[in-house]
């Protein structure tokens, strides 16, 4: 029996198959293919997959001092079933793209994720993303203005990187006036306690749709939590339903928030959505669709953030004399409402 590994096929194999000239297929394979007709583009990539020939990234990246590669580092994303949307938002547009993203989790280790930048850098990656697992400020690290670099889900202060972020305020505003819409003029806030911008921001929001609908903030129905989890939503719940004239309904910081307070008032004796009303913010699946009645909640664009964050990085990777001409983008993505059955 023959040992002899079987031939690689060659662009030559493909141009010979496709009856083009060699030219024409790296043209289409590098996706330059401007001025090639898309009947011609469908046979090079017809023979391409019956040929199963792949483009050799090496000889690709010497050639265009490239490496084909992105990288993302993240704090706690990959163990984080909500925010994981972003890197398989991230991961599909590099694919789309043909680039490979290599992607590092530091557990939020500082020491782990220096090295994790200083290793990539060496291996001249095209660009970087890092991540973190909720929207917060972050203090950037030297080497991320060494090279085309985004910041996913976080942002420094003096905006001197590209940015990509949930819009808060518009999220805040937006489930709030959901609620008016509804009727409800008492509407509670159960909100997180710590200083971050989905705190601030969502009682923003909460303010400004209060205020459009003529109705006045009241600080009693507005009651903080450092327990960002169904345990601090259920003592906030039961704190704010005790009172003499209580809500009608309550937008909650998180779903896990929402999820303490279905607890909070099926043991005080409301009905929900009859006698109370609930909206959650984060749309975490696991919860929101299991919960009964299911929770009406506004969705993080993971996904779509995490998208954007590749193509931006790939037209600063493109163009680099586009970053030092503006000012780096910061963009922000709206938070949709998802209708569902307690409000």
């Amino acid at each position: 029996m023959s040992t002899r590994k079987k031939k690689r096929p060659s662009m030559y194999d493909v141009a010979r198959l496709a009856g083009v000239s060699q030219t024409t297929v790296s043209l289409v394979v590098n996706r330059s293919d401007a001025g090639i007709s898309l009947e011609t583009q469908e046979r090079v990539w017809a023979a391409v997959e019956e040929l199963g020939y792949q483009l050799n990234f090496l000889a690709r990246g010497l050639a265009s001092n490239q490496t084909y590669t992105i990288g993302l580092i993240s704090d706690q994303i990959i163990t984080t079933p909500l925010a994981v949307q972003m890197i398989q938002g991230a991961q599909d547009c590099a694919w789309d793209n043909d680039y490979i993203l290599l992607t590092v989790n530091t557990d939020g280790n500082p020491e782990m994720s220096d090295a994790a930048l200083k290793a990539m850098y060496n291996r001249h990656v095209d660009g970087i993303i890092y991540a973190t697992m909720y929207h917060r400020e972050v203090q950037a690290h030297e080497l991320l203005y060494e090279f085309p670099s985004v910041l996913l889900d976080c942002f420094v202060p003096e905006h001197s990187l590209p940015s990509v972020v949930p819009d808060e305020v518009k999220g805040g505003q937006a489930a709030t006036e959901y609620l008016l819409n509804k009727g409800h003029r008492r509407i509670g806030l159960i909100n997180f306690a710590d200083p971050i911008p989905a705190k601030f921001g969502r009682l923003e929001g909460y303010r400004k749709a209060l205020s459009s609908y003529g109705v006045p903030y009241d600080e009693n129905l507005v009651i903080e939590s450092h327990i960002a989890r169904a345990e601090g939503g259920y003592a906030a719940t039961k704190t704010i339903m005790m009172q003499e004239n209580p809500p009608t309904a309550l937008f909650c910081f998180n779903d896990r928030m929402a999820m303490g307070a279905y607890d909070a008032l099926r043991k005080l004796g409301f009905s929900i959505p009859d006698d109370v009303a609930v909206v959650g913010f984060d749309n975490q699946q696991l919860i929101a669709s299991e919960l009964y009645p299911k929770l009406t909640t506004m969705a993080l664009p993971h996904y779509e953030m995490g998208q954007w964050a590749v193509n931006h990085l790939l037209e600063l990777i493109k163009h680099p004399e586009k970053e030092k001409e503006t000012q780096p983008v910061q963009k922000i993505f709206e938070c949709p409402i998802i209708v569902r059955e307690s409000a």
